[in-house]
């Protein structure tokens, strides 16, 4: 009789011990646990042609296709990836938060935000440049942009170069994101809309706009596109070793040419890890 109780209690404290274990399967998906059958959270830009752009079928640009690249280097199949819009004033906090485990968002490596969050790469070297007008025939240097009403978006930090260090006299008009500049671009109301070459020359290729604008070509700075991840994240040196194979198997260069090669864009060859222009 004493042995048969001692069994039931065993059985019991079994039995909880496996609800416990359970239960503990429910915990929130994290990218941490990588291809174990949970999510790992990536951000990207929704609006970038070229780069980061969600349609109806789905998500498509270089960025995307480099964080799929790192995504199944670490462990996940597409289908376990779960994309998040990372606007550019939204970047540092969603990291700090949690949100998302990392983000490639035509995010440019800066010392200001190597104090809030760190960065993998970098893995593509762009260019700022200007977007004007097919027609325009008066802007030909950036000094040119002096008086000019330049549109850029609120969180990035390519307006204030251009006011700060080249023309002190061009009119910010900010916006919440570069395709709500394009109208205005289009319509006269705004001269030029300043980002990266990579992201203009991305924008001028969609077919609605073929034809009616053009890069001023300036190559204004040099800047560094790194995947950003939190502070002290492990996946820093996981998401590097990712990036390099994805040079050394050629997948680096079939994205730039499929998400590219339709605008003529002149890209730089693929930077080496660590490496920051300035």
């Amino acid at each position: 009789m004493k042995l048969r109780k001692v069994s039931a209690a065993s059985a019991a404290v079994l039995a909880l011990a496996l609800t416990a274990t359970a239960c503990g399967g429910d915990d929130k998906d994290s990218g941490s646990s990588g291809g174990d059958g949970k999510k790992i959270t990536i951000g990207i830009k929704f609006d970038q042609p070229g780069l980061g752009q969600k349609t109806p079928d789905g998500y498509e640009g270089f960025d995307v296709d480099v964080a799929t690249y790192v995504a199944k280097k670490l462990g996940y199949t597409e289908d376990q990836i779960e994309w998040k819009e990372s606007k550019s004033a939204d970047r540092e906090t969603m990291l700090q938060r949690g949100d998302v485990d990392f983000i490639a968002a035509t995010y440019s490596i800066t010392p200001e935000r190597q104090e809030k969050v760190d960065f993998a790469g970098p893995y593509l070297l762009a260019h700022q440049d200007v977007l004007i007008r097919a027609d325009d025939d008066k802007i030909k240097s950036p000094e040119d942009l002096n008086n000019a009403k330049l549109c850029s978006v609120t969180g990035s930090t390519s307006a204030q170069n251009i006011k700060e260090k080249l023309a002190p006299k061009a009119q910010l008009q900010p916006y919440p994101t570069y395709s709500a500049c394009l109208p205005g671009l289009q319509n006269g109301a705004i001269d030029a809309l300043t980002t990266d070459d990579s992201i203009l020359a991305g924008y001028a290729a969609q077919s609605q706009f073929k034809g009616k604008f053009k890069l001023g070509g300036f190559k204004l700075t040099n800047e560094n596109y790194g995947i950003g991840v939190k502070k002290g994240s492990d996946l820093k040196d996981k998401i590097n070793t990712a990036l390099e194979e994805m040079v050394s198997d050629k997948s680096w260069d079939k994205a730039v040419k499929d998400n590219f090669g339709p605008a003529n864009y002149k890209n730089e060859p693929a930077p080496k890890i660590g490496d920051i222009k300035s």
